[in-house]
């Protein structure tokens, strides 16, 4: 063949493999206001960046050849906001996206890719799962599945983030609930198989929302860190959660521009702030009161709701925030709240980012759902993660902590620096519990009030500073500049704001 006629058979074969599953099946999801996977990519990079792994990849299959272009999945590199980044589009207008030996491959080298180079990677879900008859069979499971031992290791060089954006079955699951932060959008399901395959397996009709849908995800396994309502969104969502991390673990996050006017609604705390320890609020709202503006980014707002988790930034530097929230149990952990924290340790200790604690508790839930939920070992949980925290963790004591919550919220030295406010009381437990504990008397009882008086004394924020297992109090107006000054302090300068990463192979869905 002549020079040109090699060349126009690259550009026809180019061509046909855009067009992905054919022009029907494209029409089909704009009508239903989907993007197509290259319509994904599009959106998620900088203009002109995206750089393609894999456009003539097909199936191995000889039959399936001109069926599938790129082989279901559309893989390459491109910048976000200017960073490098790797990904994995699912093209479900090929044959489902369905998973086989070819874009295993693609996977498998972009997994690689992220990882020795220090970039994300990125993996938009949207799969029907395992290719069928492909993985049929002794032959099909020996020779496609397996193939790699690493396959979903999760040593956290660099972040992974998923989006799902449609049915995610299979290896899709797999790859949402092993991201450091996957996003749902909502109509999208996350599910092990399909409803299909599970109605089939249970001989009872299991509709696809009950299976695996955004609810389910988001406020019951706690898989879905944040729920979308468009294509657009959810990466919007990537996007901005990759802005609070660095490009990998070696690396201190980026440092971001501080917004007009931080700092100004800090007086508006005290409005928050009931004078009255047992009147609940929104911890969220007196928080964003601290952090720089139009930087707070919540993760798993509907799960575990005792507990608040969620990135931010304090003088440009990004940090991680968990507090107890009375507006929901009086804050109260239960174990959701403890799997909720513990994932977010994780994610902070692997990315070099520095926590900050907010502590207002009456302590862990109790009682015969706290146990069978198996409450002592989340909590237990929560206290190794917490011993193997090496970056900066400081605390702030709003109003109360009683009992194990108080060490699990930075106590007792599980923080480099703990302070307080006027409002702060510390105790084993809640005063008039202990009263009935200790004497079986109950509010309004003859003597119960001189017995609450004695479980009252030494409770003060002044005794526990007078031993100094609380390094300052201060007024709440101060918290913000308290903080970034010792966030100053404590920074890790002899590793350039790295941590060590005990936690870097914690399992993330337990």
């Amino acid at each position: 063949m002549s020079f040109d006629d090699l060349l126009n058979n690259l550009e026809q074969r180019r061509r046909q493999a855009l067009a992905m599953g054919g022009a029907e099946k494209l029409a089909k999801r704009k009508a239903a206001g989907l993007l197509n996977a290259r319509e994904r990519i599009d959106y998620l990079f900088d203009a002109g960046t995206f750089v393609e792994s894999g456009l003539f990849a097909t199936s191995v299959v000889a039959e399936d050849a001109a069926r599938s272009p790129a082989d279901g999945k559309i893989a390459g590199f491109g910048k976000v906001r200017g960073r490098e980044s790797a990904v994995v589009a699912n093209d479900f207008t090929v044959m489902g996206a369905s998973s086989a030996a070819i874009n295993m491959k693609k996977i498998g080298h972009m997994k690689r890719t992220a990882a020795s180079r220090g970039i994300p990677l990125i993996l938009l879900g949207e799969s029907s799962g395992a290719r069928l008859p492909d993985n049929m069979g002794a032959r099909g499971m020996g020779s496609l599945l397996a193939q790699d031992p690493q396959q979903y290791l999760r040593s956290r060089e660099s972040p992974w983030v998923s989006a799902a954006l449609g049915l995610c079955y299979g290896s899709s699951t797999w790859y949402c609930v092993l991201a450091d932060f996957n996003v749902m959008r909502k109509g999208a399901i996350i599910a092990v198989s399909s409803s299909l395959l599970a109605s089939l397996a249970m001989n009872n009709t299991v509709e696809a929302e009950e299976l695996g849908g955004w609810r389910v995800h988001a406020e019951v396994t706690g898989f879905a860190d944040q729920v979308v309502d468009s294509d657009e969104e959810a990466i919007d969502a990537v996007k901005t959660f990759l802005s609070y991390l660095p490009s990998n673990h070696n690396e201190a996050p980026p440092v971001a521009t501080v917004p007009a006017g931080s700092g100004a609604r800090i007086a508006d705390i005290l409005k928050i702030l009931p004078e009255s320890r047992t009147q609940v609020y929104d911890m969220r709202k007196l928080l964003q009161c601290i952090v720089d503006n139009d930087s707070w980014f919540e993760l798993k707002a509907r799960f575990g709701k005792a507990a608040v988790t969620a990135l931010a930034r304090l003088d440009g530097k990004t940090v991680g925030i968990i507090a107890n929230n009375p507006l929901f149990k009086g804050g109260a952990l239960d174990a959701d709240a403890c799997d909720k924290i513990v994932s977010f340790l994780v994610l902070c200790d692997s990315y070099n980012i520095p926590m900050l604690f907010f502590v207002d508790t009456p302590g862990f839930a109790i009682g015969i759902e706290a146990e069978r939920k198996r409450a002592p070992g989340k909590i237990m949980n929560f206290m190794n993660a917490l011993a193997l925290v090496t970056v900066p963790k400081l605390t702030v004591l709003v109003r109360k902590t009683y009992g194990q919550a108080y060490i699990n919220m930075g106590g007792g030295r599980n923080s480099d620096e703990f302070l307080a406010w006027p409002t702060a009381e510390i105790s084993f437990m809640d005063p008039n519990y202990a009263v009935t504990v200790v004497s079986g008397l109950k509010p309004g009882e003859p003597g119960f009030d001189d017995k609450r008086a004695l479980m009252e004394k030494n409770n003060s924020v002044y005794d526990i500073a007078a031993i100094y297992a609380v390094q300052d109090v201060i007024r709440p107006e101060q918290t913000r500049d308290y903080l970034i000054r010792m966030l100053d302090v404590h920074q890790l300068r002899h590793c350039k704001g790295v941590g060590r990463h005990l936690l870097a192979t914690w399992p993330t869905s337990y």
